[in-house]
């Protein structure tokens, strides 16, 4: 990966629908030198797919929860059940195995409190081999997630 790669994948994480003529002018190309690069790093797999960014509050999800989670057992087959449960439920936004106290921590987005209620007696209680769990409420996001930093892989 060089320097253009790096600049395509900077914009394209801003704005991937940016036309490709616009592109190629920002990053220094011509417009099919970066479409060429552009289908090598979705062959690659750098680019995974292209999404919409929605804004949760426009659509009534004004809750976001975060719930760490402890397994009862931290082996091969606890691990995969959790897993394998948490990929069936499309309440949970994201999963990530952790270091420290908790093995896992959730992002669940809801329309209020009642609807966490919901999703936490119904999905989230259902969940394999859960010793404990622990959510937390934002109140507010300060900075939220809008891409890798990959200017950085330059230096």
């Amino acid at each position: 990966m060089d320097r253009l790669d790096i600049a395509l994948l900077e914009h394209m994480q801003q704005d991937s629908q940016v036309p490709l003529t616009s592109l190629s002018e920002k990053v220094g190309l011509s417009p099919s030198a970066c479409h060429r690069r552009i289908k090598a790093l979705e062959k690659d797999g750098a680019i995974k797919r292209y999404v919409a960014e929605l804004d949760n509050r426009k659509i009534g999800l004004q809750l976001d929860v975060f719930i760490e989670i402890r397994l009862t057992a931290q082996t091969e087959i606890s691990f995969s059940a959790f897993e394998s449960a948490v990929h069936q439920i499309d309440e949970i936004l994201e999963c990530h195995l952790m270091s420290g106290e908790a093995d896992y921590r959730l992002r669940v987005a809801a329309r209020d409190v009642a609807d966490y209620d919901d999703i936490h007696r119904n999905c989230l209680a259902r969940l394999p081999g859960v010793a404990a769990m622990h959510s937390a409420f934002a109140i507010r996001a300060i900075k939220k997630w809008s891409g890798y930093p990959v200017e950085r892989l330059l230096g």
